[in-house]
């Protein structure tokens, strides 16, 4: 066998599972921004709409340590498609509930299902990807996670806006088919440290299902991060209403675009690099993009925001998770990934909750300029890994 083919990244397995995560997360992420009004609307309190946020959290980081596991034995394909349905089911029965104590059930399995797929569709990713070119072909798989959380929320409001409730479940659920309908196509590889794995001798533990400790730090950076995102994700439609900013889609749209044109530079600086510095980078331009946002009272600075966020954000999120499964063994990759992705959710979970509580207080441009500040700690903990890293290199004996 040519030994340059097993370098080759574009596989058709490869280019499927990249536009299936797409069109799931386009799926999932336009209900986002338009589940807390709608279940306003039907009688919901301020509480139980922050529930909305947090209940899902819940249920993805509840379940990942239990898909960390399987993953450890069992093939990829039915966990892929088992979750891409439980996915479609669950979205399609938000319109049939006019309960609100029932659509918060919905919402609870939702976030299951959810913490499902992206933990098994991100191990799926890397066993087709080579190993000396993770960095790169993650950071194309993570751009379709990024350009879905991006552009979706804006297509979600405008749907919203223009058309029953029900309309958008229905194409939610069309962009969910087609998901499934991606993700039975691929021809799926399985490690064989996994395909040789006795399910009898594997002990399950919760803790050891929920955290890798090998790469606990990208980890730690994510949910940082995330933290002060989720303030962004809740309340950028209320600030853009607030201050009169009417064409607050360009923050989306130039979010995207920067995103879309950095991914192959900073991939390819992941793997001759490493990532350190890329998330050294990623940090200030995020934060900048922050600041730049709080001080918007104009068209023209949102988009600037938005290109600031596309070249920090859009690169931060997939650099975090190929350095997570760069540092983890093949038949661990699905615990980091779990953790990865629950650290994303946990952190936007909880910083649209707790800022959803502080806005009471603070006007909401001030409100994100607080939540830079886990900025600034995701920086320190970088800096503290990066001294860890060469403390480690220099213990190791010299040939």
């Amino acid at each position: 066998m040519n030994p340059k083919s097993k370098e080759q990244l574009w596989s058709r397995s490869f280019v499927l599972l990249m536009f299936g995560n797409f069109f799931l997360f386009m799926s999932f992420q336009m209900l986002i921004p338009t589940l807390p009004p709608y279940i306003k609307s039907i009688g919901a309190s301020g509480l139980e709409i922050g529930l909305v946020t947090t209940l899902f959290s819940v249920g993805a980081v509840f379940c990942r340590p239990f898909v960390g596991y399987m993953l450890q034995y069992k093939t990829r394909k039915p966990l892929v498609l088992s979750a891409a349905v439980a996915l479609l089911v669950f979205t399609l029965l938000y319109p049939l509930t006019q309960i609100v104590v029932l659509f918060l059930a919905i919402r609870l399995l939702h976030g299951i299902a959810w913490g499902w797929s992206t933990t098994v569709n991100g191990t799926a990713a890397v066993d087709v990807v080579p190993n000396s070119r993770i960095g790169e072909g993650m950071g194309y798989f993570g751009l379709s996670t990024t350009i879905g959380m991006i552009i979706a929320p804006s297509l979600g409001i405008y749907l919203y806006q223009v058309t029953e409730f029900k309309y958008l479940i229905y194409i939610s659920g069309i962009l969910g088919v087609i998901a499934v309908v991606l993700f039975a196509a691929v021809i799926y590889h399985t490690p064989e440290a996994v395909k040789n794995a006795n399910k009898k001798e594997l002990k399950f533990s919760y803790l050891d299902s929920l955290i890798e400790k090998t790469s606990f730090g990208p980890a730690l950076i994510m949910l940082m991060v995330t933290f002060g995102y989720g303030t962004i994700a809740t309340f950028i439609v209320i600030f853009s209403e607030e201050r009169g900013i009417d064409k607050v889609f360009l923050f989306y749209l130039c979010n995207a675009i920067m995103a879309t044109i950095c991914r192959p530079i900073t991939g390819k600086w992941f793997d001759k690099k490493g990532p350190i510095g890329l998330t050294l980078f990623c940090i200030i331009f995020t934060f900048a993009g922050i600041w730049a946002l709080s001080l918007a009272h104009s068209n023209s600075l949102i988009a600037i925001s938005g290109v600031l966020f596309g070249i920090g954000f859009g690169s931060l999120i997939p650099t975090l998770q190929s350095w997570a499964l760069s540092m983890t063994p093949p038949n661990r990759r699905g615990v980091a990934n779990g953790m990865i992705f629950s650290s994303l959710d946990l952190g936007i979970g909880l910083g649209g909750l707790v800022f959803g509580f502080l806005a009471e207080f603070f006007e909401l441009g001030l409100l994100f300029q607080i939540s830079s500040l886990f900025l600034i700690v995701a920086f320190v903990i970088t800096l503290i890994e990066k001294k860890r890293a060469k403390e480690k290199r220099q213990q190791l004996p010299v040939a």
